[in-house]
């Protein structure tokens, strides 16, 4: 089924929402110290659902085929990356483990990070965004295969509900040889050293 998008608020009516908010949590928004927080929370969700508006296909697309024979896994690690819980609007913060095997070409390695960032940017759960990644990796590079790797921490775990402080979940996707190479999908493991 194709999802309907509506237009987008207006900056008035999103930080009209924002007022909204801060009445119903039980303060002022005509208070002084809150008087400017519509503005800035409006500015914050911009950054940080910023990737609504990139196409992690096209950071992806610019590859390298000089890659002197090289035939072994490239990965990434501990790339950072700050998302926000679809069901909550809690935080998600953790790191993104990516590696592949090329297929002749590679890519930069800043477009792996961008590419976390392209989906972390957006509402997600973190399974679907584990899933994201490597798929457009997988799609665009053609790869011999794609592995990746998320460990991160959920506000809503940590901020409300069971309240759990230092509990991370670990997520993987594993496509290509990674699925189907014990060896291949054990090498990347050992190399995240978590």
């Amino acid at each position: 089924m194709a999802r309907v998008h509506r237009l987008k608020p207006s900056k008035k009516q999103v930080e009209e929402a924002v007022r909204t908010l801060l009445s119903w949590a039980g303060d002022d928004p005509d208070r002084q110290g809150l008087r400017d927080t519509p503005g800035r929370v409006a500015r914050a969700y911009r950054e940080w659902f910023k990737g609504y508006g990139e196409d992690p296909e096209a950071l992806l697309r610019r590859t390298f085929d000089e890659t002197g024979g090289y035939d072994e896994i490239v990965a990434l690690r501990d790339i950072p990356f700050e998302s926000f819980c679809e069901h909550h609007l809690a935080p998600i913060t953790g790191f993104a483990h990516v590696g592949y095997l090329p297929n002749g070409r590679v890519v930069g390695i800043s477009k792996l990070a961008r590419v976390v960032d392209a989906y972390a940017k957006r509402l997600q759960i973190q399974e679907r965004l584990t899933t994201q990644i490597a798929d457009v990796i997988d799609k665009v590079l053609q790869p011999q295969g794609v592995a990746v790797v998320i460990k991160a921490t959920h506000g809503c775990m940590t901020t409300r509900g069971v309240h759990k402080h230092g509990v991370t979940l670990v997520t993987s996707r594993m496509v290509g040889v990674f699925r189907d190479n014990a060896s291949t999908r054990q090498e990347f493991m050992t190399s995240l050293d978590i």
